[in-house]
């Protein structure tokens, strides 16, 4: 920080109670995951000094799984289904998770969708990026191959993203419904 001198001021260094604090503003503040809590805090300890007894943002990050502040689930759940509304599949999720933090026993219940939603979602990222049978005007062969690509790069199983942008372009507003 810098004052109004062009100083530069000293931040107070870190101890475990304002640790625990930044903990919890950021819980309340962020939807987050375990991991992603100790990722932060340990990035916190690291950009200032400590002061105190070594800091454990892992027994932080317990305390307040056991407390409900964070559950890896249901966050895992809520980023799944707004990444599906985005018209993001089922691989694309399962990476996003991962980096998240959330374990690969959560993870296969959480990511995992239904054909109809697939579909749907893979018809919601068609429309949004104007592929397939919402592309403005004809599709070549080169266009088809590269929207297959965005569907898949989205990802999206290549069976499906073929059969969407095989679509006719007359039936494309039906199946979105």
């Amino acid at each position: 920080m810098v004052d109004e001198h062009g100083d530069r001021r000293r931040r107070r260094p870190l101890d475990a109670a304002a640790l625990e604090q930044l903990a919890l503003h950021y819980v309340a503040r962020y939807a987050t995951s375990r991991a992603r809590l100790i990722r932060y805090l340990n990035d916190k300890v690291r950009a200032r000094d400590w002061q105190g007894p070594p800091a454990d943002p892992q027994a932080i990050a317990d305390r307040f799984v056991a407390l409900g502040y964070i559950d890896d689930i249901a966050f895992g759940r809520a980023r799944a289904n707004a990444m599906r509304q985005r018209g993001l599949g089922t691989r694309r999720i399962a990476g996003a998770l991962i980096a998240a933090g959330i374990d690969r026993d959560g993870l296969a219940d959480i990511a995992r969708a239904d054909d109809a939603a697939a579909r749907q979602a893979a018809l919601v990222f068609a429309r949004r990026r104007r592929l397939g049978p919402y592309a403005p005007e004809r599709v070549g062969p080169d266009d088809r191959r590269r929207h297959i690509v965005a569907l898949v790069r989205a990802g999206h199983d290549y069976d499906l993203a073929r059969e969407i942008v095989d679509l006719p372009r007359e039936n494309c507003h039906k199946n979105l419904t």
